[in-house]
């Protein structure tokens, strides 16, 4: 009995031990199943990770959600002849933030406002709930600005290091030495034209290295350029004028040693730098010049050989072309000589000296000075001037007292230095160049006779004339004033003048030439007259007198004006 139970249980075991190894290898046949499936669950997700990023790899980047946030590149100094610094880089901290980061935004821009109070709300908003990455909050912060954010601890917030333009000159030099953008970009004056001789392709590529970027040296004389704008600043005030300007030239080399234009800005704050009275006056305005012209009709009428120094001109009467008619100023009412005629500002002698040349030879007189076609120089800021499609007689009876064409002063100036140094033309230039250098590229325009006479007018003006404001004990000063009726919408205004003045010294071998502008001047008393003389020409005086010494010329006492006379007497 008891073995049969024996051998029932052995079974039983043996079937139970059969049952549960099934058991074991169906279960184990669902896991392994599942982990097949788990791993390919898991490898289609990264599989479809990578497929994206490698789709993202080939993708423009979208840009829109904030401003780029490279850092600006460097640029080279600039400085005068002498090396001082005219502009130059310096660190500055921006603020920018990172909206994903940014948890309250309202609370954010009130504690951002107590040191950025001139900050907009709603646009500042508007970049921190953008979800962006990367948005600019501010450029260009002062060191206490950067102290004080720091201060309020923001999340979100943080400061990039970038290169700003500063001039430590001011306005002193604004109109030369030009500006830059927020990403110190040129965009005037000479800072444009660094841009446009290869910088901006060096900055391009990365390879603006700041070590590695010479300064440029421009011909300006900070000392002479600061003589220069303090006295016109001091004639538009004195004057009451609309604006001022003057050009110091060096008539040898053809180089400017000074040159500036008021009202200005100051191109480390250069807010009011886009305002419509803000304008380079001196290459980038054009103006009618008035009888400072007659300096070139004069030259006109010795150069072509038909007019000599005792050629006489009949102004006893005006001149009259179909209903028009040409008067002068203060008339002599008699025949003129040649001399005359310049020392007395004659309009109806310098239309006569035109006439005697012809509508041609006058109209090419003009362009061979280069005083009606565009001036080549390194600054942008340069006018084209303005003539008549069609030269009537009536049209060069105008142009030679100085009305009918528009130039700009800077232009006249070059015109006038050819006059004084030789006879050769010269396009000015704000780099450094050596009197070789110069020699190389000029142009022969007028003869050696031409200019002797021209000089001896210049220093016969300064004593009996017009230029008498402008002369300099010890610096034999010569020159010419231009009083013209301003245009005022088209037409000549019988209130407001433009003025101008040249002036050169030292007449027996000119070396510098002055010229200068008064933009609608008032006279500086009542009862005193508002011609150039009175101010355009004090203004050159003033510059002469203050700037001869730094320009090297020695005084010399030992003959005046008179002296030079002489030989044309």
């Amino acid at each position: 009995m008891i073995g049969k139970l024996l051998k029932r249980s052995t079974k039983a075991g043996e079937g139970g031990s059969i049952v549960v190894e099934g058991a074991r290898k169906a279960t184990g046949g669902k896991g392994r199943t599942r982990i097949v499936m788990t791993m390919a669950v898991f490898f289609g997700i990264f599989a479809t990770i990578s497929g994206r990023l490698v789709y993202l790899g080939f993708q423009t980047p979208d840009m829109s959600g904030g401003p780029q946030s490279r850092v600006t590149a460097s640029r080279p100094d600039i400085v005068d002849r002498n090396g001082e610094v005219l502009a130059t880089d310096i660190k500055t901290a921006s603020l920018f933030a990172e909206p994903r980061r940014i948890v309250d935004a309202d609370e954010a821009i009130e504690k951002l406002s107590t040191v950025l109070p001139e900050i907009d709300y709603e646009q500042t908003y508007h970049k921190l709930k953008s979800g962006a990455g990367f948005v600019w909050l501010q450029r260009q912060l002062t060191p206490k600005q950067q102290s004080d954010i720091m201060q309020l601890g923001i999340p979100g917030f943080g400061f990039r290091t970038e290169k700003r333009r500063f001039y430590p000159s001011g306005e002193t030099s604004s109109y030369v030495v030009g500006l830059t953008n927020i990403d110190n970009q040129g965009i005037s004056g000479m800072e444009k034209y660094v841009d446009e001789q290869g910088l901006s392709d060096l900055q391009a590529s990365g390879l603006a290295v700041a070590k590695d970027l010479k300064p440029v040296r421009l011909s300006i004389d900070l000392r002479v350029q600061h003589v220069v704008r303090d006295e016109i600043a001091a004639g538009l005030e004195r004057y009451r004028a609309m604006g001022a300007g003057a050009v110091v030239l060096n008539v040898k080399t053809g180089e400017v040693v000074a040159m500036a234009s008021v009202p200005d800005f100051d191109p480390n704050n250069p807010y009011n730098a886009q305002e419509k009275d803000r304008l380079n006056r001196m290459s980038a305005g054009l103006y009618e010049m008035g009888s400072t012209f007659k300096s070139f009709t004069s030259a006109m009428a010795l150069d072509s050989g038909k007019a000599t120094m005792a050629s006489r001109f009949d102004a006893s009467h005006p001149i009259r072309v179909g209903h028009q008619a040409i008067h002068d100023f203060h008339g002599k009412n008699r025949v003129l000589s040649l001399p005359e005629v310049f020392l007395y500002s004659s309009n109806i002698g310098s239309a006569r000296e035109a006439e005697m040349v012809g509508i041609e030879g006058h109209r090419e007189f003009l362009h061979r000075l280069g005083i009606l076609d565009k001036m080549q120089t390194e600054l942008p800021e340069v006018a084209r001037p303005t003539e008549p499609k069609i030269w009537k007689q009536v049209n060069s009876f105008t142009i030679a007292f100085g009305h009918g064409v528009s130039t700009t002063p800077l232009q006249a100036a070059v015109g006038c230095a050819a006059l004084m140094n030789g006879g050769f033309l010269m396009n000015p230039t704000f780099l450094v160049r050596t009197q070789a250098e110069a020699m190389a590229m000029a142009k022969k325009v007028v003869s050696e006779k031409t200019v002797d006479g021209m000089r001896y007018l210049y220093t016969l003006n300064a004593e009996k004339g017009s230029a008498r404001n402008a002369r300099v004990p010890g610096y034999r000063v010569g020159g010419k004033t231009g009083t013209a009726e301003k245009v005022i919408n088209g037409r000549y205004s019988k209130e407001l003048n433009f003025n101008t003045f040249v002036a050169a010294f030292p007449m027996d071998d000119p070396q510098y030439l002055v010229f200068t502008i008064a933009d609608a001047p008032h006279p500086e008393k009542p009862g005193m007259t508002d011609v150039a003389a009175a101010n355009a020409g004090v203004i050159a005086g003033n510059i002469i007198k203050r700037s001869a010494a730094m320009l090297g010329v020695k005084p010399d006492f030992s003959h005046e004006n008179g002296a030079t006379l002489v030989s044309y007497q």
